[in-house]
C-alpha cells in the first residue's frame, strides 16, 4: 500500500529529525525495518547557497534508491530540466521540492506543488531520506552479495541431499536472480528477506524494528494492552511457521527466517517506559504494573457507564425484537452479540423477514470490509449489528443505544468476565445506553461484570452531582469510506457542482423547502460536516430573501 508506505517513511524521518514526536502504530512496529544507522547515514544534506555539484545529487539519488522519472512525477522520484531537478521524497504526501542551480551551487530550494508545478514555498535547507529503508552502501552491499551467495553454496547440496532437485533448482534460479538486482539496482523485490546479510548481524539476531529509531527515554503506550501483549507474543511464532514452508520449498534461503518480527523477550529488552491502556488488564500487566494501577473512571463527557439489566433466555429474541424497535425510533442503533455464527446468520435472517434492516459480523469478513460496515451502521444505512467475538475492544459507535448480549451464562472464552466487560464498553458512549443479559443464571463471569459495571457507575455518578456534571453522548465524525481512500485505484475529479438555482421554486413551496434544508443543515452539523452545512445555510438564507422580495446575492 504506497499511503502505508508514505507514512512509514514519514515517522522515521520525523523519529531521526526531531524529538517531539508521537507515532501511532499496529502490531507491525516489532516487524523487521532497516537498520537506522545505515538510513540516516545516506540522508542527503541540502542547504541553499552551499557548494553541491548537481551531477553529485543525481548520482546521490540514485544511490538511495531514488527513481529518475521526466514524466511520471510521484513519490519517490526525480526529474531534470538543464539546472532544476525536482524532488517527490517518499516522506512527503503531497508537497514535492525544486533544487536551482548556479554552477556548483544550490541558488534556491522549493516547495512545489507536484501536480500543477507552482511554487509555495522558498526554504532554506533540505533533508532528503533514502528512498528505501533497506538502502545500503556499494561496499556493505557487495559484502552482503558474498554473504548471500556463500549461504546459497551450502544451501544447494542440503536441498540435493534430499532429493528436493526442483526445489534447489527453484532457490537458484530465484536467488541469482535477486542477486544480479541487488548487484545493477542496488534492490530487489523482497530484499528484505536478506537483511541479515545487509545489515550484517549473525543468524537468530534480532532485526532492527520501529522500536530503534525512538531514543532510549521514549514512552510507550499500549491501547487494549490485554489483547495487544499477547499478539506480540505470538506474531514470533505465527511468523516463524509461515517462514519455514517456504525455506522447505526452495523460495527461500534459511536467512528469511531471521527477516521476522521480535520475540516477547527482545521486545521487552526495547522497551524503556510503559503504560497499558485497558478496561480489563491481564495478569501480565497486572505483575510488570507492580500495583502502580491508575484507574481512569471519569469520562470528560460525564457519562456513565450503562445500565445492565438480565433477563430470561426464553422468548430473548421476541423480546429483543421489541427493545430494538424502540431504540430505531428514537435514531439509535443495536449491537447484538452472539456465540455461534450459525446464530448469528439465523438471528440477522428473522430479524430481516420481520422487516428490520440488519447486517452481520463474522471472521470471513476482512478488515477494510468491517469498518465499511460499522460506518454504514452510524450513517443508519441498518440499524441493528449482528456478531460473534467482533464487538468487543475498539469498536467505538456513539449512535449505539442497546448491546444485547445473548446466552449470556454460557461459561467460556466468549462469555468470561473480560468479554463481558469490554462488550458492555460498547454501551458506554450514549446516554441512553443500556445493556441485556440474557441468561437463565448468573454465572461467576456475570456477577462480577455486572458488580464492576455498577461500581464505576457509583463513582461517575457521585462525581457528576458533586460537579454539577450533566451526561452528554459523545460526538464523532464519521470518517469517509475506507474504500475510496485506500481500495480504489483510480478516483473520479468531480467539475465544482454550480449552486442550487431555486429561482424556479414556486413562492408557496419556499417554506418546505427551506423546512427540509434546515433539517440537512442540522444533521450535517451534527455530524460535523461543517462545510456542507455551511452549503446548505447559504442556500437557506438565498431562499429566505426570495420569499421576502429581496435580489439574490449571487
Amino acid at each position: 500500500n504506497d499511503h502505508i508506505d508514505q507514512l512509514r517513511h514519514s515517522a522515521t524521518r520525523s523519529l531521526l529529525s526531531r524529538s517531539d514526536v508521537i507515532i501511532v502504530a499496529s502490531v507491525s512496529c516489532i516487524y523487521g525495518l532497516g537498520a537506522p544507522d545505515t538510513y540516516s547515514e545516506m540522508l542527503i544534506r541540502l542547504k541553499a547557497g552551499k557548494s553541491f555539484r548537481r551531477d553529485e545529487l543525481l548520482f546521490r539519488l540514485v544511490e538511495t534508491q531514488y527513481e529518475r522519472n521526466d514524466y511520471d512525477f510521484h513519490r519517490g522520484t526525480f526529474r531534470v530540466r538543464g539546472d532544476v531537478i525536482e524532488i517527490f521524497p517518499t516522506f512527503e504526501e503531497s508537497f514535492g521540492y525544486r533544487v536551482e542551480f548556479w554552477g556548483d551551487e544550490i541558488e534556491k530550494i522549493t516547495r512545489v506543488d507536484p501536480v500543477t508545478g507552482k511554487a509555495l514555498e522558498d526554504i532554506k535547507k533540505l533533508d532528503i531520506y533514502p528512498g528505501s529503508h533497506y538502502v545500503t552502501p556499494r561496499e556493505q552491499l557487495a559484502r552482503a552479495i558474498k554473504s548471500i551467495q556463500a549461504e546459497l553454496e551450502e544451501r544447494l547440496p542440503q536441498l540435493k541431499s534430499m532429493n528436493k532437485l526442483v526445489e534447489a533448482q527453484r532457490l537458484e534460479s530465484r536467488t541469482y536472480y535477486d542477486i544480479e538486482m541487488l548487484e545493477e539496482l542496488g534492490y530487489c523485490n523482497g530484499i528484505e528477506n536478506y537483511s541479515r546479510h545487509l545489515t550484517g548481524r549473525r543468524p537468530g539476531e534480532p532485526p532492527p524494528t520501529l522500536l530503534e529509531y525512538f531514543p532510549r527515554d521514549y514512552l510507550m503506550f499500549v491501547d487494549e494492552s490485554h489483547v495487544t501483549i499477547p499478539q506480540v507474543g505470538g506474531m514470533y511464532r505465527g511468523d516463524r511457521a509461515r517462514k519455514m514452508t517456504l525455506v522447505e520449498h526452495g523460495f527461500r534461503l534459511p536467512s528469511a527466517l531471521d527477516n521476522r518480527p521480535l520475540n516477547f523477550s527482545e521486545f521487552e529488552s526495547l522497551v524503556n517506559q510503559i503504560i497499558y491502556v485497558s478496561a480489563t488488564p491481564g495478569p501480565y500487566e497486572q505483575k510488570r504494573s507492580r500495583n502502580r494501577i491508575v484507574e481512569q473512571i471519569i469520562r470528560p463527557t460525564g457519562l456513565l457507564d450503562p445500565q445492565v439489566v438480565v433477563r430470561p433466555a426464553k422468548g430473548c429474541v421476541d423480546d429483543l425484537f421489541g427493545e430494538i424497535k424502540k431504540r430505531s425510533k428514537l435514531g439509535l442503533r443495536t449491537l447484538v452479540t452472539t456465540l455461534t455464527k450459525k446464530m448469528a446468520e439465523d438471528l440477522s435472517e428473522y430479524y430481516q423477514k420481520m422487516g428490520m434492516k440488519v447486517k452481520y459480523l463474522h471472521s470471513d469478513i476482512d478488515t477494510i470490509e468491517r469498518v465499511e460496515i460499522i460506518r454504514q451502521l452510524r450513517l443508519g444505512q441498518f440499524d441493528v449489528l449482528v456478531g460473534i467475538n467482533l464487538l468487543r475492544e475498539g469498536l467505538d459507535i456513539p449512535e449505539c443505544g442497546l448491546v444485547a448480549i445473548l446466552d449470556a451464562d454460557k461459561e467460556g472464552f466468549l462469555r468470561s468476565q473480560t468479554s463481558l466487560v469490554q462488550t458492555i464498553g460498547r454501551a458506554a458512549r450514549n446516554v441512553e445506553g443500556l445493556v441485556i443479559l440474557y441468561a437463565d443464571h448468573n454465572t461467576e463471569a456475570m456477577d462480577f461484570a455486572l458488580k464492576e459495571t455498577e461500581r464505576r457507575r457509583k463513582i461517575q455518578e457521585a462525581y457528576n452531582t458533586a460537579h454539577g456534571i450533566t451526561p452528554l453522548s459523545v460526538k464523532k465524525n464519521i470518517q469517509s469510506s475506507l474504500y475510496q481512500v485506500e481500495e480504489s485505484d483510480y478516483y473520479e475529479v468531480k467539475v465544482a457542482e454550480p449552486e442550487a438555482e431555486y429561482s424556479s421554486v414556486n413562492s408557496t413551496d419556499i417554506p418546505k423547502e427551506i423546512e427540509r434544508l434546515e433539517k440537512q443543515m442540522k444533521k450535517a452539523a451534527k455530524n460535523l460536516q461543517f462545510e456542507k452545512a455551511a452549503e446548505l445555510r447559504d442556500q437557506i438564507v438565498e431562499l429566505k430573501r426570495r420569499q421576502l422580495g429581496l435580489e439574490s446575492e449571487q
